[in-house]
This record gives structure tokens, sequence and C-alpha cells, in this order.
């Protein structure tokens, strides 16, 4: 699926590149930047950390923080195995794990590595649509491109100096963190 943040069209125009690249190297830079972005956007989303099936036909995913998901209300799981996976409505709850129905034998509790993924509706306006998130794409797209072409974001000197620091590291949220303070997530906060 194509970037939304960002779209290829809008990153060529800022980058005054034209049709000098092919569209699937620059829509890889609006896929990064998209997929960076979401990972410190608040989202109606929790982690599974481990699944079983403790009764014939009942799965339940369990999370290391608590989810805040209810009884009755459908959610879509991704990243565990396929018979978890899918659109699901929820039948019992705890602070740290939740159940629904399945067409699944008893299987015993296995570990997620990497952690799955628990998504809720998401009742916010689209981050596509919100101009402080296009915003704070386009700084991140340009950033990208620019250390693919020159990385580092500068050009040694005959010394080999390098006036600017690396540009990919954590300064790369600083510099649009304020203007995502809004709609950035608790958890992506953190560390």
């Amino acid at each position: 699926m194509a970037a939304t943040y960002i779209t290829t069209s809008e990153l060529r125009t800022l980058l005054g590149i034209g049709t000098l690249y092919q569209d699937s190297v620059v829509e890889e830079v609006c896929q990064a930047t998209e997929d960076y972005l979401k990972s410190f956007l608040w989202f109606n989303n929790a982690p599974v950390d481990a699944h079983e099936v403790a009764t014939t036909n009942v799965a339940t995913l369990h999370t290391p923080v608590p989810h805040g998901f209810n009884v009755g209300q459908t959610i879509v799981v991704n990243g565990c195995d396929s018979h978890y996976n899918g659109s699901k409505t929820i039948t019992a709850v705890t602070t740290y794990s939740l159940s629904y129905a399945v067409t699944h034998a008893v299987e015993k509790l296995h570990l997620v590595r990497p952690y799955g993924k628990i998504q809720g509706p998401f009742h916010a306006d689209d981050y596509a649509t919100v101009p402080a998130v296009r915003e704070a794409a386009a700084t991140i797209a340009v950033t990208l491109w620019q250390s693919r072409q020159a990385p580092g974001s500068s050009v040694a000197t005959v010394d080999g100096f390098v006036a600017s620091p690396f540009q990919l590291g954590n300064t790369l949220l600083a510099k649009v963190r304020g203007i995502l303070a809004p709609y950035l997530a608790p958890s992506g906060m953190a560390g």
C-alpha cells in the first residue's frame, strides 16, 4: 500500500528531482517515513506477547501492558499465528489478556516474538489528513532522502572531517517532536 503521510509525487516536488529516480525508490523513503512516524503516534492498539487456546475454540491473547479493550469490541489481530489473526469480537477480558472465539484445538501458551499487535477502532482523524503530521513526514522524508545521497548529511573535507552529526539517530524525531506533540503516544515517548 502506498504511503499517505507523504506521497511519492509530494516528495519528488519537495526534492526537485522530477522523474530522475524510479517511483519504487522514492516510495521506499515515503513508506519508511510513514512506518517510522506510526511507531510514535497514538493509535488504539496493544502488543501481544503470548497466545494460547486453553479451552477448545477459545483463543486468549496476553499483553505486557494493560490493553484497555472491552467485551463485545471488535479488534484486528496481526503478527500472531494464522488462527489468531484477523477481525475478532472479544468475549472475555482481564487487565493483561483478552479472549475470543476461534476454531482450533487446545494449544499451550506460546510467546510471540516479535510482538503481535491488537488494533482496536481508531476514533481520531486519519493522521494522513492532519497538517502537523504531514509536515513532520515531509521533514523526515527529506532527511531520509538526503541521508541516502550523502551519509551523515554532509560531505567530508579533505582531512576527513564531517561537520554535522549523523542525521538518522535520535535527533530525527527531535526535529519534529514539537509539531507532533499532541499526537504522540505515551508509549512512544518513553526511553
